[in-house]
């Protein structure tokens, strides 16, 4: 009661009390080095080669039979004998697109964000670097990130446009909490983690329903052939590696902002935390492409 009334009879205007050693917000920020400045140019220029090949390579090599689908669905009333028997579950293709392409896209939006950072966008991007904050990176992800787990989704058999939109939307969501944590710690002694937390959330919830799904799919997995011409019961492993591997990747990058956050050890240096990034980035999507490719892409023997 005595807080309650505190606070009501805090003069409008007055800043709230901060609790001792809360942290006070630093205003001022050391440049990077050059020779530091040099080394992040020299990653982003590589990184802009390796993915950008890539990107061309799964274009050149990949079929564009297999398929990402967005169907909408309907409910469809059954009638039985003259009397209602329930509902049945009506589909339509809405829209279609070679997840070969989709693959390509996440390669492709990597290599611009870098390039991007290398040079037309470089004194910014080191100045965000200085304050402890890269927006790109998280505006990058928020893309590239869920159209790997589109294609991730895809792959387990989830049509429902209503169903990917939804894991599309929370994955972005992670990533632009990932945006607001560093731009709400910028300069800030105690980590805020309220952010972080957030989107963990909405990070969780889209590999959820991709387990569930791939659950019951292993349960009740269906026959028939592949798009590479193998058997589907092939695919079965395949499918698995693919989903433990990436889950694996994807939760990597949730640790390394932790210790970015926390300064241990080497990742005291926010800008170890930023090469990490880098390299994870690059071989998240390394790996899920080529094991799309070998899985689905590539020929039966």
């Amino acid at each position: 009661m005595e807080v309650l009334v505190a606070v009501a009879t805090r003069r409008r205007g007055a800043p709230a009390p901060r609790a001792a050693g809360s942290g006070a917000v630093t205003t001022t920020f050391t440049k990077i080095a050059p020779a530091r400045a040099k080394q992040l140019f020299n990653w982003n220029r590589i990184l802009v080669v390796l993915h950008g090949i890539q990107a061309a390579v799964i274009v050149a090599i990949s079929p564009t039979d297999a398929l990402v689908r967005f169907e909408g669905t309907y409910p469809v009333s059954s009638i039985v004998d003259g009397q209602f028997a329930g509902f049945t579950q009506g589909k339509e293709l809405l829209l279609s697109f070679p997840l070969a392409y989709l693959v390509a896209a996440f390669f492709g939006l990597s290599a611009l964000a870098h390039f991007l950072v290398a040079y037309p966008l470089r004194e910014r991007y080191e100045g965000w670097l200085a304050r402890q904050f890269n927006p790109m990176r998280w505006a990058e992800y928020a893309l590239s990130s869920t159209l790997m787990i589109i294609g991730i989704a895809s792959l387990s058999f989830i049509t429902d446009a209503g169903a990917l939109v939804a894991i599309a939307v929370c994955n972005a969501s992670m990533n632009l909490f990932g945006w607001s944590m560093e731009e709400a710690n910028i300069g800030r002694k105690n980590v805020q983690w309220s952010h972080y937390i957030f989107g963990c959330i909405a990070g969780i919830a889209p590999w959820i329903a991709m387990f569930t799904t791939v659950g019951l799919s292993l349960a009740n997995w269906p026959t028939g052939t592949a798009p590479n011409g193998g058997s589907l019961e092939d695919f079965k492993p395949v499918l698995i590696t693919i989903y433990v591997s990436l889950f694996v990747s994807f939760n990597i990058f949730a640790v390394n902002m932790v210790l970015q956050r926390l300064k241990v050890g080497r990742w005291a240096d926010y800008l170890h935390g930023e090469r990490s990034y880098m390299i994870l980035s690059l071989v998240a999507k390394t790996l899920l492409a080529w094991q799309v490719w070998t899985g689905v892409f590539m020929p039966a023997n």
